[in-house]
């Protein structure tokens, strides 16, 4: 049987000799093995004045593998200087639309915390919506023959508006503590038509049936109303009522979302979500179940009273009859489309049941006829169609809305930039080793 054990060669064994006698006081060590010693001395002689080829193969690999940084704050980003671009490329139209969709996504908000979050079925939103809109009217507007007013400041009378609706929250909450389900769907639907009622025959405070012109708005001086004889340009482009208003209903509807979130993500955003999933639960964790049924209404009236503010702001003149059934169920549409209890749903609805009647109207001028005279479908009938199936076909195929389809897409990209690319997958050049022999074992 032959020996497998390696044989020293004539250099290494002087080597280690020259090593031993050199170092006569030192302990006994047990001799290193003679491979190891070459390999660590060629190292030592080679550091400081180039890499080996391992340390550039490994650390080329560890820059394949690195995961790019997703884009998300910077599509945000992107997404905002549009909206801030949208005056200075597209008319009237357009900009009223999208104050439509500012003032509609805001009151959404107050819907979707109280049904997504509370768990609280809400029915009466459109009259948190009109008490806004008129409320507003009613403190901004100067008394006149045959209307009431107080004339007050109109940023005190906006923040005013929103107290008075969460006021009205704050009355209506015993009576939600005490109802769930379709109960208090019932109960809150009667504010609608006690609002109606109201609306109609206080006519010195509301106008009536006719309705009343919405005063402007302004802010420390500056107005946001058009002045005869005055045009203000930015950039080589008239900035008038619409552009003006553009900007004040982003950034209300920005500063909505924030204080959502806000609320959503600490302690009373978990004590509604307790609530909403189990009662007893929760009141055994210590939650005061009907206190935060009322911070719930309070909170959810005043988004409703602040998207009413810049409802009234838009139409620039309110009517009874804008403030009816319709309303709520459309808002009910418009969080179950978008996705219950999240901010970003909420917008996405508004801007799906808010923009899809006009859009239509400009473009689409008949289907199956010339029009309700000819017995064929209206724009408006066709936008309440779409969007009705669209409610339709989320329930049956995404319950979430599309909030639960955007995160499930964002999981599946997260989960694509978890798996190797085309690239870390190439094979790497092979290592030589100190013979100058090709291998692909690192030494």
């Amino acid at each position: 049987m032959s020996d497998s054990r390696p044989t020293k060669t004539p250099a290494e064994t002087s080597a280690t000799a020259t090593a031993t006698e050199t170092s006569p006081q030192t302990p006994a060590q047990t001799p290193e093995p003679a491979a190891k010693t070459a390999r660590t001395a060629k190292t030592a002689s080679t550091s400081g004045t180039a890499q080996t080829p391992g340390t550039v193969r490994a650390f080329a690999a560890a820059l394949l593998r690195r995961p790019l940084p997703r884009p998300g704050w910077a599509l945000r980003a992107a997404g905002l200087a549009a909206l801030l671009a949208v005056p200075f490329y597209f008319e009237a139209f357009w900009l009223q639309l999208g104050l439509f969709v500012y003032a509609t996504a805001v009151a959404a908000l107050g819907l979707t915390l109280l049904l997504g979050q509370a768990g609280m079925l809400s029915m009466g939103h459109a009259f948190f919506i009109a008490l806004g809109a008129y409320g507003y009217t009613y403190l901004a507007s100067p008394a006149g023959e045959d209307r009431v007013g107080l004339g007050l400041p109109p940023l005190l009378a906006l923040v005013l508006a929103v107290a008075l609706t969460g006021v009205a929250g704050l009355l209506f909450s015993p009576v939600a503590a005490r109802l769930r389900g379709i109960y208090l769907g019932i109960a809150s639907l009667g504010l609608v038509f006690v609002g109606q009622h109201v609306l109609v025959g206080a006519e010195p405070l509301t106008g009536g049936v006719n309705g009343r012109d919405v005063p402007g708005f302004a802010l420390f001086g500056f107005a946001f109303e058009d002045v005869p004889g005055l045009t203000t340009y930015v950039l080589g482009v008239p900035f008038g009522r619409e552009e003006r208003l553009w900007y004040l209903a982003l950034a209300v509807l920005l500063l909505a979302v924030v204080c959502f979130r806000l609320l959503v993500r600490g302690r009373v955003g978990r004590a509604l979500r307790g609530v909403r999933d189990h009662e007893v639960a929760a009141a055994a964790m210590g939650v005061n179940v009907v206190r935060y049924k009322a911070y719930a209404f309070l909170a959810s009236s005043m988004f409703a009273g602040l998207g009413g503010v810049l409802l009234a702001l838009a139409f620039r003149r309110i009517i009874p009859d804008t403030f009816g059934v319709i309303m709520s169920v459309e808002y009910l549409a418009i969080i179950v489309i978008g996705g219950l209890g999240s901010a970003g749903g909420a917008v996405f609805g508004a801007l799906f049941v808010a923009s899809l009647p006009a859009v239509l109207e400009r473009y689409v001028s008949q289907l199956q006829g010339s029009g309700a005279e000819s017995g064929g479908l209206t724009s408006a009938v066709l936008a309440k169609f779409v969007y009705g199936a669209a409610v339709v076909l989320i329930i049956v195929f995404e319950p979430g809305g599309g909030s639960a389809l955007r995160d499930r897409l964002r999981r599946r990209h997260r989960r694509g930039d978890d798996r190797p690319g085309p690239s870390t997958s190439l094979p790497l050049p092979p290592l030589a080793d100190e013979q100058g022999v090709s291998t692909t074992e690192r030494p």
